[in-house]
């Protein structure tokens, strides 16, 4: 494909304090720029960001931030007035009104980016237009989502999208992969606190470790309660940067993922520490949804677990050479199908049947 120029108005792709937006966004625009497409990420200028930035000058591509929406459109009309393709992301500061300025403004292809579809979905039934209002999703020539399966068929037929698509969070295999260590923990858990995700957490890491109080656990991530009294085989770290997210994987037999209530209702809607700890070769305990056996194998490259029980009967009776051989199908698996790489044409694929949609529309 002819090299693009990209313009992505996103959460935040300097810090990845308290949200996934950042390795996504760091993944992708590292693989497009790779690929030679010239991209532009603008961020709203936050405190809360400002104060946890782990990459405040990405090396890739152009970031910039702006410091409110009349400098956004001061300093950055004519980048986006003239891009081949403008992304407005999920959670965006202000979204409705910098997407409405975003599609008027546009000379080229824009698209809504959502990292959080059932949370938004779930956000417009409620009548929450927090960054994104219904009467805005015709005028976005793409919808990419972080969910597939029915959910882009609702987008299309509900809500009138021209074009809805998957666009799932993705990995660099460069960053994560397998590092010799001895184990730390035996299972671990990676993610920022959620009321939704918390019962999960409890069910499938607090009670194995109050059972099984020689086992050694680890739960990371911001924001949790400090009401929350953990038993004391399980260790607590309050942030861990992405640079470390490989070493934390590394240092587990087993890694847990759990997913938010409106994930499992909707399916299809993978997680970036999914793609992140299988890229590792960490074999990985996950919670069921639909369309989760479309990604992983179950049984074979994941272990699926109901309950508590599943859980401690993993940890305590798989083999190391069990453990391992799963780990590494389960890498096997990402590498072929959910690297940036793979994203990146993803997007330039999408990019090339929208430019179709619209010439055919505009003749």
């Amino acid at each position: 494909m002819t090299p693009l120029s990209i313009v992505i108005l996103g959460l935040s792709i300097t810090s990845s304090w308290g949200n996934g937006h950042a390795t996504t966004y760091r993944a992708l625009v590292r693989a497009l720029a790779g690929r030679g497409h010239d991209v532009l990420f603008l961020e709203a200028d936050r405190p809360w960001y400002a104060e946890n930035r782990d990459l405040p000058d990405p090396p890739f591509g152009r970031t910039a931030l702006y410091g409110s929406l009349d400098d956004l459109r001061d300093r950055f009309e004519q980048e986006v007035r003239h891009a081949d393709l403008v992304v407005v992301g999920s959670y965006v500061p202000d979204g409705v009104e910098v997407g409405r300025w975003a599609v008027a403004t546009a000379q080229g292809l824009t698209a809504f980016y959502d990292i959080d579809t059932p949370v938004t979905l779930a956000k417009l039934e409620r009548g929450d237009a927090e960054y994104l209002s219904p009467d805005l999703i015709p005028r976005y020539d793409i919808y990419l989502s972080f969910t597939g399966g029915p959910t882009l068929d609702r987008l299309e037929r509900q809500y009138g999208s021209p074009m809805a698509r998957a666009l799932y969070c993705s990995v660099d295999p460069d960053r994560y992969r397998p590092e010799p260590a001895e184990p730390r923990w035996d299972l671990g858990y990676l993610g920022t606190y959620s009321d939704d995700r918390q019962p999960s957490v409890n069910r499938l890491l607090v009670e194995p470790a109050r059972s099984w109080t020689d086992g050694r656990f680890v739960v990371a991530g911001p924001q949790y309660p400090g009401s929350i009294v953990w038993p004391a085989n399980v260790e607590r770290i309050e942030h861990l940067p992405p640079a470390d997210h490989a070493d934390f994987y590394n240092a587990q037999r087993f890694t847990l993922n759990v997913t938010r209530a409106d994930m499992i209702a909707a399916g299809w809607s993978p997680s970036v520490r999914l793609f992140e700890a299988a890229a590792c070769g960490t074999p990985i305990i996950s919670d069921w949804w639909p369309g989760l056996d479309s990604l992983f194998n179950p049984g074979d490259e994941i272990v699926i677990a109901p309950d508590a029980a599943t859980v401690l009967e993993t940890l305590r009776t798989m083999s190391d050479k069990d453990r391992q051989a799963m780990g590494q199908r389960a890498r096997d698996r990402i590498l072929s199908s959910h690297t940036a790489d793979h994203r990146a044409m993803e997007l330039e694929r999408h990019v090339a049947e929208a430019r179709a949609i619209v010439s055919s529309r505009n003749h």
